[in-house]
């Protein structure tokens, strides 16, 4: 017998699907902004702090890249009351987000630092600015430019994995499939849906991303 497909549940629960869509929106625009704002702080650690702190950094950096993003955020949600830290599951949604794009956007961030000729440190130095200054002024900016298309596409990759915050039962996209799923026993299509969205909400991230790029230094769409 043919599968019948059967979208008429959309009718009713598509504010269930829009919910779902708004969160996995805020989890990637909070995630997005304070995991690069780490990422650059911790590529500056790395790069021009004291050996303490980038020894600090650097194991933070490894730990992160090196263990699944789903064990980091069930340690975030589950491990840290067991501690005492107690926090609803947005909140371990938006940390464990912040603390894996941080720890991938400082690598990249440096790999840009680590590209910038010396002589831009050098003019720095030259009138005198201070390592804090020649970092913020003279070299961040331009490390920036040669590594936004790598950086956007970690926020896009950071984007789709924010699906399992559904496993803390944080009410995002699979969130959303999960329940409808369960409730019209329709998998297929509830999935297929999901699918879609996901498909579209990473090509609008990427345009928004891009155009940003373009916003923020203008120099580069010059030169292209």
């Amino acid at each position: 017998m043919a599968y019948q497909f059967d979208f008429g549940w959309l009718a009713q629960y598509w504010p269930v699907l829009l919910k779902g869509v708004w969160v996995t929106c805020l989890l990637t625009v909070v995630g997005g902004v304070v995991g690069i704002g780490l990422g650059i702080l911790c590529a500056w650690a790395r790069g021009f702090g004291p050996r303490w702190l980038a020894a600090l950094v650097a194991c933070y950096v490894e730990l992160i890249r090196n263990t699944p993003f789903m064990i980091q955020l069930f340690f975030i949600f589950f491990g840290l009351p067991a501690a005492g830290v107690q926090m609803g599951e947005m909140t371990a949604a938006n940390l464990a987000m912040i603390v894996n794009l941080g720890a991938y956007s400082c690598e990249i961030i440096r790999a840009g630092l680590n590209a910038t000729p010396k002589g831009q440190f050098e003019a720095g130095a030259s009138l005198a600015m201070s390592p804090v200054q020649i970092f913020w002024r003279v070299v961040l900016v331009p490390a920036l430019q040669k590594i936004w298309p790598a950086l956007s596409s970690q926020v896009v990759i950071v984007m789709l994995g924010s699906a399992v915050v559904s496993q803390i039962a944080a009410e995002d996209l699979t969130f959303a499939a999960n329940f409808i799923q369960s409730r019209t026993f329709r998998a297929f299509e509830a999935y297929i849906v999901s699918t879609l969205i996901y498909l579209l909400l990473a090509i609008a991230l990427r345009q928004v991303l891009a155009g940003a790029g373009r916003l923020i230094f203008p120099r580069r769409r010059a030169a292209t």
